[in-house]
């Protein structure tokens, strides 16, 4: 029993350390096969770079919303094999392209106000009969200045607001014109190197609070139901300065004329204004955009033509808006000697004004002193009723009324929006201010502007808000408070922009360009907010050096195939003042073609990433305007610029 035992344990170990032999050849087989086979694939490796030299890339990278991996060829760090990194083919340079060929040298100092829709030269090419060598006559395509507009020398960064509602830089305004010709009416004083602004007007002469003053007894200005004002001839815009303070804000306008500069000087000081005239084409606003209009000895004859310039102020005037008057002919019993006019073309004048008014179906709700003032009706039912014994004025029936881009006037009456009821107000009453700013507008409200709901508004602006928060973080001058008073929207859309700026000291010209799909201007105005119209392939109605910033949101891609884009950067770059600010947000490949051009016009510029991360194919580009201004004028121009 002992022996058998014995023998099957014997056998047990022997096929136990049998079985232990064999695994272990199967390991060292399959060890020398994986050995033999990775040296292999890395023989061939070596082989392949060896006669496949790695050529370096020829292409320039761009910044792109997508990411590219490494080669690992190129992250291997084990290989031992020498690697050729030259170039073993050849390209021809690129064809020249707009953006390498784009140079944009100073222009000569005397261009250092020119205002290329509004040139004083090419002006006289164009009728005087009302005025129409006034308005706006741009330059063809061959005769575009395709250089920049130098500041003038010494020029200096503008005084902040509210400092410079009073005072302004000489050297930013070099003209002396105004202090003598308007001496006596307070209009600008040069003390030193500045001017001051005391205030004063021709009607005016105990100073534009004041005479404001007055208008508010006459009317309510201090319960939020008038915001939005418009001022014809404005001269240096004291009316105007002196509303913001009462949370009103007024578009001021006045031609370039014998008044040298004094649009520039408005702006100057941080007030809005526009270089415009009423003759022969309608102003660039909507209609029922303003609450109140002004016209302070503006000179304008609103009876004669068959009251057309008044027919227009009336189409931008709101429902229950008001239209007031001082100077010739008000009051003209007291002052036709001073006038140095016969009472009777005084009495002339007043009459034909009085009847344009009540053919508009205006109604005049007093007349005291100096000041009269007339209130549009808040609706045409009684107008209507009315029309046959009055004779008022045919009502307009083939034009938009909110077309207002080189659109002819008319004399015939603006129609107002249907109502069922004699006390609606017609197109919607407005929210009293400030409330009125985020309130959906009754434009929209209504339906009239196709494709935007009151939902979508309130997203926008909500969206706008964390939009600006975010420009703050990548701007830091915007984020400084005071650092910026005169601010452009160059595509404002809903108003978005302006609307997240509210409590900033700022205001903002908010532009819809005529290419729009949607005229959503109106909307702007009725959120309390101003702007006008434009065609970005031409120049802007204003002066050099306007703005401090501009802000512009797929303008490039709006304007793409329309004309060229180093035309308006020109015209950004002339209305931008020195060490101002552009922000553009665009697709990112539109921003690398603007980011081209920018050298050229000495713009410090960069790309930052869209404000919802680095994925998103819309970028934003941010570009200061370097300081630059003309070389030292020679001592006979300094004797010029003294007189």
């Amino acid at each position: 029993m002992a022996n058998n035992h014995n023998n099957r344990l014997s056998v047990l170990l022997q096929n136990l350390t049998s079985k232990k032999h064999n695994n272990l050849l199967k390991n060292l087989y399959f060890l020398t096969f994986t050995t033999v086979l990775c040296t292999l694939f890395y023989l061939l490796g070596l082989w392949q770079h060896s006669t496949t030299p790695f050529s370096a890339a020829t292409t320039t990278t761009h910044y792109r919303a997508t990411t590219t991996c490494p080669d690992p060829a190129i992250s291997n760090n084990n290989s031992t094999a020498a690697l050729d990194f030259s170039a073993h083919h050849t390209m021809p340079d690129p064809a020249a392209t707009p953006a390498r060929d784009f140079h944009a040298p100073p222009c000569d100092p005397s261009f250092s106000e020119y205002t290329p829709c509004e040139d004083v030269q090419r002006s006289l090419s164009f009728p005087r009969d009302r005025l129409v060598y006034r308005e706006r006559h741009c330059p063809a395509a061959n005769e575009i200045l395709r250089c920049r507009i130098p500041a003038p020398f010494g020029y200096k960064i503008p005084l902040r607001w509210p400092e410079s509602r009073d005072a302004a830089w000489y050297a930013n305004v070099p003209h002396k014109e105004l202090t003598v010709e308007k001496k006596n009416q307070n209009w600008v004083h040069y003390e030193g190197d500045r001017f001051r602004f005391p205030g004063g007007g021709t009607m005016f002469p105990r100073g534009a609070s004041a005479y404001i003053d007055d208008i508010g007894r006459l009317i309510n200005l201090q319960d939020g139901s008038i915001r939005t004002a418009l001022d014809t001839g404005c001269g240096v815009a004291s009316w105007g300065a002196y509303l913001l303070s009462r949370n009103i804000i007024a578009v001021s306008f006045a031609p370039r004329d014998t008044h040298e500069a004094q649009v520039q000087f408005a702006l100057e000081r941080g007030v809005p204004a526009l270089i415009g005239v009423l003759a022969s084409i309608r102003l660039p606003y909507p209609s029922r955009s303003f609450d109140m209009a002004h016209c302070s000895r503006c000179l304008i004859p609103w009876g004669q033509y068959d009251g057309i310039y008044l027919t227009e102020v009336d189409r931008v005037l709101r429902p229950g808006g008001y239209w007031i008057l001082s100077g010739p002919p008000i009051n003209w019993r007291a002052h036709w000697k001073g006038w140095e006019r016969t009472q009777e073309s005084l009495k002339e004048e007043q009459d034909g004004i009085e009847r344009v008014a009540k053919s508009l179906c205006w109604k005049k709700l007093i007349q005291k002193d100096d000041l009269a003032i007339w209130q549009k009706p808040t609706n045409h039912i009684h107008c209507k009723i009315t029309r046959k014994v009055f004779k008022n004025r045919p009502f307009c029936e083939a034009q938009d009324p909110d077309t207002a881009w080189y659109t002819k006037m008319d004399t015939c009456l603006t129609k107002l929006p249907e109502v069922s009821d004699i006390r609606q107000v017609s197109g919607g009453e407005l929210a009293k201010w400030p409330e009125r700013l985020t309130a959906v507008p009754p434009r929209i409200s209504s339906g009239s502007l196709k494709g935007i709901t009151a939902e979508m508004f309130k997203e926008n602006t909500q969206l706008w808000k964390k939009r600006v928060a975010y420009y703050k973080t990548i701007d830091y001058q915007l984020a400084e408070r005071g650092r910026y008073r005169n601010l452009l929207d160059m595509n404002a859309n809903l108003g978005g922009f302006a609307a997240a700026l509210i409590d900033d000291p700022v205001w903002v010209m908010n532009i819809v360009p005529v290419e729009a799909e949607i005229n959503t201007l109106g909307a702007i105005y009725e959120r309390g907010l101003i702007g006008t119209y434009q065609n970005w392939c031409e120049a802007m109605s204003t002066y050099p050096r306007t703005y401090d910033f501009i802000h512009g949101d797929s303008v490039f891609s709006l304007y793409q195939n329309k004309c060229n884009m180093e035309d308006i950067l020109l015209e950004m770059d002339r209305i931008l003042r020195p060490q101002g600010t552009i922000i553009l947000r665009d697709d990112v490949d539109v921003l690398l073609k603007v980011r081209r051009f920018t050298e050229a016009l000495q713009w410090d510029a960069r790309i930052a990433d869209h404000e919802k991360g680095p994925h998103q194919r819309e970028k934003i580009l941010v570009a200061e305007k370097q300081y630059w201004t003309a070389p030292q004028p020679d001592q006979d121009q300094q004797r010029k610029l003294k007189l």
